[in-house]
């Protein structure tokens, strides 16, 4: 599936994602980088992103894990493909795995996951699930966006939104994983599930924030920076 969305990239296919990235650094516009892993509230990216449309000096550019790309695969209208995000306001990149890799790397070549740290102001994880929870507080990066997450530069915020079932969220090992954001990792902000009624028939805390709620934090965090 192509991804390769940067404005001009059909016109120079020698220019590599991460290239592009790097070209638009200094475009003197606020860098939002938006990112969905595995959870059934994935489906609110969409609605997320056009909420930013009426912020015209924003450039928004997304990255999907791959499994966040099983609730966006066009099932339903509430849930459009990858690729149309793409066609959503402000957006100027959306970003897969593979992505990071699509071209054999060579010396002083532009490097996708370190490209997109020096563009972000802000990371916004919308949502987080308990295994990307896991893998960001085990310190692994074995994909495009814990890659970002643990090269990323400290005196930039990043916010995440968890999302999962009740269970999940009232397990043990997850407070502990909450406890290393929110009170060791002080560049994270966690905004906190809401209890619902999940997707799985459950009812509880888990549910991701609602994401009119989540776009408001962003918006005062994105007028909060230089």
């Amino acid at each position: 599936m192509a991804t390769r969305h940067d404005p001009g990239f059909q016109n120079a296919h020698h220019r590599t994602p991460a290239a592009a990235i790097s070209a638009a650094i200094d475009d003197g516009k606020k860098h939002l980088l938006l990112a969905a892993s595995g959870s059934v509230a994935t489906i609110k990216l969409p609605l997320i992103i056009s909420w930013f449309e009426k912020h015209k000096n924003l450039s928004i550019r997304v990255i999907v894990t791959k499994s966040a790309t099983n609730f966006l695969a066009g099932q339903s209208p509430e849930q459009p493909t990858v690729a149309s995000l793409a066609s959503l306001p402000n957006v100027d990149g959306v970003y897969l795995d593979e992505d990071e890799w699509s071209d054999p790397w060579t010396r002083n070549a532009n490097i996708l996951h370190i490209e997109l740290r020096r563009w972000a102001h802000l990371l916004a994880v919308v949502p987080m699930s308990a295994n990307l929870l896991a893998r960001v507080t085990g310190g692994l990066s074995d994909d495009l966006l814990t890659n970002v997450i643990r090269a990323w530069d400290t005196k930039r915020p990043i916010m995440v939104a968890p999302a999962m079932n009740q269970l999940m969220w009232e397990h043990p090992v997850t407070a502990k994983q909450i406890a290393v954001l929110a009170e060791e990792w002080d560049w994270f902000e966690v905004i906190a599930p809401q209890v619902k009624a999940l997707a799985c028939g459950d009812v509880g805390q888990g549910g991701m924030r609602e994401w009119n709620e989540v776009v408001l934090l962003i918006e005062q965090r994105l007028a909060g920076l230089p």
